[in-house]
């Protein structure tokens, strides 16, 4: 049984830590109430942007024009997966169970994946177990503009345009509430307005009411096809960025899950040590005690 002085270091050391992941939490807590407003902020806007792009993709003349970003490849023979993750640790499974899902995928793809990772924990652990990663980025701020997300969204379509992929997905966490989180691979490009079902963001979009929008008429300048050119770039960057606020609103809340239950963890093991300390305490008074009366004793 450990002495009184050691037990005494291991309350001190673990009432230590409990203090540092009671902060790490609030601290996460705060993110993660601003991630979750800015997610569901965003998501409106997500709705509406697909409604439009619905409409004038369903406009007369505009299938025939063949935009590249919605024109599905006949042969597929290569694929890009951006795998968004966190930079640091301390979030319980959050990583894991993301990555875990994007292997899956990988595997179960009949053609070459490769990787753009988004944060260092997907890098490493993809570097590490010998996936092709073709691009990294990291530091991603936690007031992420899309211009954050536009180095990332530039990749992914010049590299499709350019044939050197025919299939772009996205894994990432999809927010569901503060201690619910879903990981999700989807596909990015080519995108499919008149049949969203399958592609990123697509539950954001799923409330949306698409009955009759593409029978609506509305009068477009310039004209629809030459509007696709911009408003699908524009959306796909859309899809992109609201994939990666969903991802950092579940890091935080994750973060936060993780550090209060390492908070009361350390809670329960201080208890536990106190009690033994206490019982060794007794001991060891209960020993001297023994010792004086034996001595009394033998003097007598």
């Amino acid at each position: 049984m450990a002495t009184e002085r050691e037990l005494n270091k291991r309350i001190k050391s673990i009432g230590n830590i409990a203090q540092v992941t009671g902060a790490l939490a609030a601290v996460s807590a705060s993110k993660a109430s601003k991630s979750q407003r800015q997610v569901e902020a965003t998501r409106a806007y997500a709705g509406k942007a697909f409604e439009i792009l619905h409409n004038l993709a369903a406009q007369p003349g505009v299938g025939s024009t063949g935009h590249p970003l919605l024109t599905a490849r006949e042969a597929i023979t290569g694929a890009y997966l951006i795998l968004i993750t966190s930079d640091r640790g301390l979030a319980g499974a959050y990583n894991t169970n993301v990555v875990i899902s994007a292997e899956k995928f990988i595997r179960a793809m009949d053609v070459p994946v490769k990787v753009i990772t988004v944060g260092r924990k997907g890098r490493d652990l993809m570097i590490r177990r010998g996936y092709d990663v073709i691009a990294t980025f990291d530091n991603m701020p936690d007031d992420l503009s899309i211009l954050d997300i536009l180095p990332i969204a530039r990749i992914a379509t010049n590299d499709y345009l350019e044939s050197k992929a025919d299939e772009v997905f996205i894994a990432y966490t999809d927010f569901v509430n503060l201690v619910t989180r879903i990981p999700r691979v989807k596909q990015l490009l080519p995108l499919k307005p008149l049949d969203f079902e399958g592609m990123a963001v697509a539950e954001y979009v799923s409330a949306v009411d698409l009955s009759g929008v593409s029978e609506r008429v509305y009068s477009y300048e310039p004209e629809p096809a030459a509007l696709l050119d911009v408003v699908v770039p524009r959306f796909t960057q859309l899809q992109l960025y609201q994939a990666v606020l969903e991802a950092q609103a579940s890091e935080h809340s994750a973060r936060m899950v993780a550090m209060n239950n390492a908070t009361d963890n350390a809670a329960e093991l201080i208890d536990i040590l106190t009690l033994e300390r206490n019982k060794a305490r007794q001991m060891s008074i209960t020993s001297e005690i023994l010792d004086i009366v034996g001595g009394a004793e033998a003097l007598g």
